[in-house]
């Protein structure tokens, strides 16, 4: 009996891992569905990858870490997509430039769907015969390296409509415009000082740039409510926000003047009125919505302008802790399937944080930068995160494009700060508990 027992919970926790598997694989096809096979194949910039390669890319790391390794006899579909479809490990081989990922018309995208069939049934199979604990490991890897993808398809192919003359939306059917509404007043949330526990409590996956578990000492702070909203940030602008070197650090100052940068990425002055891209296409901007695609700089300068400043990563994980959402996860996220920010309904009760999770990323005071004691994963794998450490600002929270599956608190987002194609937003914060 309690080797049949043993047998039965084996087989409905792999059965288990297979509708996960499905569900995340389901979940990429259906956010590729809008995009004709000609969309699939535009890369609008450098930092941008098709959805054909993200779709490609997501198979091969299944493929390449669980199957080729793993499953005895298993017969690559293409020798060749190794290389192809390599984003950045080196220690697997050459591969193909990043830039040019929008020129690689061949394999269309019909074979590549059917690479895409042919790991998972591999995937099937491999399960259904019993997997070790290390396979599943990397299952789990896989589906968040896939949840990762999916939001860079709604960012990349937003980018790439709005780089089009033709302003196409991304989502179908008929636009809906969100009356504009006054956003709740901000409120501030005040935490005491004092040494706190940060990084990922060993409950459920982590990437490993979230480890290890540490302490920190934090000085008394207080954080805001709510994001920022376009409307704040409207009047930033209206007093010089992006003509005032001394509110921006060097760097910072020369991308401004390099680019011509005037306004948030996506937004359009006409006369007196603003509107914003989004992937329902062009819409009037609305006011109390939280303001989006800033880059750290943007949101840098804005702290400064309002006497305030950006919190720590830290700050940030032990006020997100304090809040009910910290045991459940909601908030405007992917699968409210709006694709953009939304204005708050009502205030804060208590001075509990809004718009903690979903909704925009939230741009940190904190460099990327190894958590002390943390070592990168032997071999290969080591390069997800580790070799980024350097010259990248983190973000936390994510966005109304993250996966609800995905974030948790000790989530590490990270990008350069000059980086605004992403769905990035401002939370201030100030020393002290007092104003």
């Amino acid at each position: 009996m309690p080797e049949t027992s043993s047998r039965h919970t084996e087989s409905s926790l792999l059965r288990k891992w297979l509708e996960q598997y499905d569900e995340v694989r389901s979940q990429t096809l259906n956010l590729v569905e809008p995009l004709s096979p000609e969309d699939q194949m535009v890369q609008s910039m450098p930092d941008a990858s098709p959805a054909k390669w993200h779709i490609a890319h997501t198979t091969w790391f299944f493929e390449t870490f669980i199957l080729t390794p793993h499953m005895e006899g298993y017969a690559p579909f293409n020798a060749r997509f190794g290389f192809l479809f390599n984003s950045y490990y080196k220690r697997l081989g050459g591969h193909p430039h990043r830039t040019i990922r929008g020129t690689l018309s061949r394999p269309t995208l019909d074979q590549v769907r059917l690479y895409r069939a042919h790991v998972d049934n591999s995937i099937h199979e491999l399960l259904h015969c019993g997997a070790s604990v290390e396979v599943l490991r990397l299952l789990e890897l896989g589906l968040n390296h896939e949840q990762q993808h999916q939001e860079l398809i709604v960012t990349d192919i937003k980018h790439a409509f709005w780089v089009n003359p033709l302003r196409p939306g991304y989502q179908p059917g008929q636009v809906r415009i969100v009356e504009a509404s006054a956003a709740p007043p901000l409120a501030w949330c005040c935490f005491d000082g004092g040494i706190h526990e940060s990084g990922h409590d060993s409950c459920g996956f982590a990437f490993d740039n979230e480890l290890p578990r540490h302490y920190t000492y934090i000085n008394p702070f207080r954080i805001a409510s709510r994001l920022v909203t376009n409307k704040e940030y409207l009047a930033f602008m209206a007093d010089g926000g992006y003509s005032r070197a001394e509110l921006w650090l060097s760097d910072a100052w020369d991308h401004v003047c390099e680019n011509g940068w005037t306004a948030p990425l996506y937004w359009e002055q006409a006369g007196n009125d603003w509107t914003q891209f989004t992937c329902r296409g062009m819409l009037p901007l609305n006011p109390a919505e939280p303001v989006c695609h800033v880059s750290f700089y943007e949101a840098d300068a804005f702290a400064r302008w309002a006497g305030a400043r950006l919190p720590t990563e830290f700050e940030w994980e032990v006020a997100a802790g304090s809040t009910g959402n910290a045991a459940r996860i909601s908030g405007n996220l992917l699968e409210n399937e709006n694709y953009h920010p939304r204005p708050l309904a009502q205030a804060a009760q208590q001075c509990d944080l809004q718009q903690i999770f979903g909704d925009t990323w939230e741009w940190t005071s904190s460099s990327y930068s190894a958590y002390p004691g943390y070592c990168s994963p032997q071999g290969a794998e080591g390069e997800y995160n580790g070799k980024f450490m350097c010259n990248q600002m983190v973000l936390r929270g994510g966005s109304c494009v993250t996966p609800q599956s995905h974030i948790r608190k000790s989530y590490r987002n990270f990008f350069l700060p000059q980086m605004r194609w992403q769905f990035s937003g401002i939370r201030l914060a100030h020393d002290g508990v007092s104003l």
